[in-house]
């Protein structure tokens, strides 16, 4: 058997922040001679003096700081099974599986995830990050409870348009396409197409095309001049700042946009309330 308890060290992380028994008490409802008593016998169970008195203040010895430091984590754990124990006893879900496809803006996909562990920290959050058109696997399709993806008739469930992501003709400043006059689909032709996976099969179709499985390998691949290719503007806006990369002055089809829809897993109703506002998160403006 252990011989201290997790309630002893508990009492002395409280002494320690409101810095006096008294408080303690009070704030642990219970009376300063049970604070005392309790600290006490932690104190004479390690043999090692925790606290001692700085004016009208109860701080740690070095012992104190050392060990309490230790045993915060555990406190911290503990109190994460009791609130994860209190989750399951209210009805309240413990995992949501979202989908995103990759080329959701990630800045906005984190801000997000943020205010739901903000909101909901029991709730854990199991992300799938799959490639645009790729394809989706039946397990992943099936556990997900939203999804947020480019095609919506491949996968059953309730969705709507969320919002489109504008991808731009782009190639390194220093490729040779600036130094052609006119840019059509013959001078293209000429040189490699930087592809994601099977993003968009007909535009490749007169052009060498190169294919890379994630969306930072086809941006490094541009980088590199190892082609030109349309990339997701949003996720390319510091290299087009700093000017390493440049948008083509195609004669047409300079910008494209691919729509994102934002699905619900269809036994879902009626939706819970993480549900719910992980939905109103995604679609907020």
């Amino acid at each position: 058997m252990h011989k201290t308890t997790l309630e002893q060290w508990a009492l002395l992380e409280k002494v320690v922040a409101l810095g006096s028994f008294a408080r303690a008490a009070e704030d642990t409802h219970r009376s300063q001679s049970s604070v005392s008593y309790n600290l006490a016998l932690l104190q004479e169970r390690l043999g090692v003096a925790l606290l001692h008195p700085e004016g009208r203040r109860a701080v740690l010895t070095p012992a104190g700081e050392l060990l309490l430091t230790q045993v915060r984590p555990l406190l911290k754990a503990f109190a994460g099974v009791e609130a994860r124990a209190a989750t399951l006893r209210d009805g309240l879900r413990t995992r949501l599986d979202l989908v995103v496809d990759s080329i959701f803006p990630r800045p906005r996909l984190f801000a997000i995830l943020r205010q739901f562990q903000q909101r909901y920290p029991q709730t854990q959050v199991h992300l799938t990050e799959v490639l645009e058109n790729a394809g989706l696997d039946a397990p992943a399709s099936a556990e997900a409870d939203v999804m947020v993806l480019t095609r919506r008739q491949d996968v059953t469930g309730r969705g709507q348009w969320l919002m489109n992501i504008d991808f731009v003709a782009v190639a390194h400043r220093d490729h040779p396409l600036f130094s052609v006059a006119s840019l059509d689909d013959e001078t293209l032709a000429q040189w490699p197409l930087i592809r994601i996976a099977d993003r968009d099969t007909a535009s490749q179709s007169t052009s060498e095309a190169w294919t890379f499985s994630t969306i930072d390998a086809a941006i490094d691949a541009v980088m590199y001049q190892v082609g030109y290719g349309w990339l997701p503007e949003e996720r390319i806006q510091p290299q087009l700042a700093s000017g390493m990369l440049r948008r083509l002055p195609l004669n047409h089809g300079a910008r494209r946009a691919t729509p994102l829809h934002l699905i619900v897993k269809n036994d879902l109703t009626p939706l819970d309330e993480q549900v719910a506002l992980l939905i109103a998160l995604l679609s907020a403006p």
